[in-house]
């Protein structure tokens, strides 16, 4: 069953080294990030999954160790997911930036406190084959905590990725009362086709949480929500 769960933005400029001078206008986000996943480290699970957006060669399952880079970013930066080596004869596929992300910041937290996988959801997949994916992943251990990478939307600004959207504020606000509340009805009910207007990356995996939270009454707290390049970022914690 799910014991816990962090929810964090996936921006490559969480990494101060991809930031660069820009790096303090993310300070406060790191933190709350870093808060959420003390909450993760308190529940005690026996599996961690991390699940992030991904284009269609970054989709399905990451074993521990699994490399990742933000040399596409231009820098000189690799990562592993949990911190792990890979398996023997494992094929080295690299991860989708979310989960880059995510493996820096679980090497940030020195995270130890149990395995580690990824998992790479495509931004089409229908919300039904979400909540049956995160059904599934919960049901892989007696005590399962979730890493859950995601954007909100991208048109918070004239300046922003996907210019400004009249209906964004509205978008994000409801997001993030509803990963603050742990609300798993409100995650499941999000609306795939304006999230994709939106150019919100998240939904697909917020609603994959919302499939594993089903019935584990956990409660939510929302660390931080804002906005600094015109994109929603958001970063919430259940237990």
């Amino acid at each position: 069953m799910l014991v816990a769960a962090a929810v964090c933005p996936c921006p490559p400029l969480l990494v101060p080294e991809v930031a660069a001078g820009a790096a303090p206008e993310l300070t406060a986000a790191r933190a709350a990030c870093t808060d959420a996943l003390g909450v993760l480290a308190a529940s005690r699970p026996d599996l961690l999954v991390v699940v992030g957006p991904a284009e269609q060669s970054g989709r399905g399952p990451f074993p521990e160790g699994a490399p990742g880079s933000f040399r596409g970013f231009g820098v000189d930066l690799d990562v592993r997911l949990g911190g792990g080596v890979s398996l023997a004869g494992a094929p080295e596929r690299p991860l989708p930036p979310s989960l880059a992300v995510a493996a820096w910041l679980l090497e940030r937290t020195g995270w130890s406190d149990a395995p580690v996988e990824g998992l790479g959801v495509g931004e089409p997949l229908e919300a039904e084959r979400c909540v049956r994916a995160g059904a599934g992943i919960v049901a892989r251990a007696d005590r399962v905590a979730l890493l859950v990478m995601g954007d909100a939307s991208a048109c918070r600004k004239l300046k922003a990725p996907g210019y400004l959207d009249e209906r964004a504020a509205g978008f994000d606000a409801e997001v993030a009362r509803a990963l603050g509340a742990a609300d798993v009805a409100a995650l499941k009910a999000l609306d795939a086709e304006l999230a994709y207007e939106l150019k919100a990356s998240g939904r697909a995996p917020w609603q994959v949480l919302a499939g594993a939270a089903e019935g584990a009454d956990l409660g939510g707290a929302l660390l931080y929500e804002d906005a600094p390049y015109g994109v929603g970022y958001v970063v919430a914690a259940w237990s």
